[in-house]
């Protein structure tokens, strides 16, 4: 995942004209690229090293649980979060205008869904958060095991 953002990345830097939309297929997929100080939709230009941090943070904690997966839909799920979070942090890390408040490219835009421009690294981030969010409303807990595995006896007791 992260190998795949920051290819896609080293691709637009590359090739294509900064702050000028080219249709792919008209206005329903472009490319434009565009160096976001900020978050989504630009929120907190300005404040790039505090999603330095958190970017950081996160990726922490990804790690961190991981190291309770016993469960491959986890381990696939947050290997896709973490190549998301690795892409951007590797950006604010290494991008200008310098280390720790670095930009992150982006290049995807879909004008008629929405007015973001976003990058393959928020696909991976955005995709997992809605897979994490199902798992955890089916009850898939990271080592396999459904919640209701774990019922109390009592609330087994009630239950029956």
């Amino acid at each position: 995942m992260l190998a795949a953002d920051q290819f896609v990345k080293h691709l637009t830097v590359q090739n294509l004209p900064e702050n000028e939309a080219v249709p792919v297929l008209g206005e329903f997929l472009q490319l434009h690229f565009v160096r976001n100080s900020g978050a989504a939709f630009s929120i907190g230009a300005g404040m790039t090293w505090i999603f330095t941090i958190a970017l950081a943070v996160v990726t922490v904690i990804i790690v961190w649980k991981a190291l309770d997966i016993r469960s491959r839909i986890w381990a696939v799920v947050l290997g896709c979060l973490l190549g998301g979070v690795l892409g951007n942090l590797t950006d604010r890390l290494f991008r200008e205008p310098g280390f720790a408040v670095g930009h992150v490219v982006d290049m995807i835009s879909m004008p008629w869904m929405m007015p973001a421009i976003f990058n393959v690294a928020d696909i991976f981030i955005v995709c997992g958060m809605i897979v994490v969010a199902l798992l955890v409303v089916m009850g898939l807990r990271l080592d396999g095991t459904r919640e209701r595995d774990h019922v109390a006896p009592a609330d087994a007791a009630q239950e029956s």
